[in-house]
């Protein structure tokens, strides 16, 4: 689970969070929204789990709307891992049991 940046013809700055399951490569959601928090995720995330299922882990990076303590709880409420990617390295994404 990462982010895609991206600008509008206007100037707009534009964020797309994408989830992709790194075993199938499917992409439950690409979600482009202005500005992104942990709370955004949050709801990205439940809709996706609901629709798809649970994953065992969730690979991300050290930005700031991963490491907020609304995933965080999201997370630990449904018994999902969130593993943190090292500085510099390529990102995964979500993996079923």
């Amino acid at each position: 689970m990462d982010f895609v940046h991206d600008q509008l013809a206007i100037g707009v700055k534009l964020r797309v969070l994408t989830i992709i399951d790194i075993f199938s490569r499917f992409s439950p959601a690409l979600e482009p929204r202005l500005t992104f928090r942990g709370t955004g995720v949050v709801d990205v995330l439940e809709r996706v789990c609901n629709e798809v299922s649970f994953p065992a882990t969730i690979r991300v990076d050290q930005g700031s709307e991963f490491v907020s303590r609304d995933v965080d709880l999201w997370a630990y409420q449904r018994g999902v891992t969130l593993d943190f990617s090292r500085p510099g390295k390529p990102q995964g994404g979500m993996r079923w049991a």
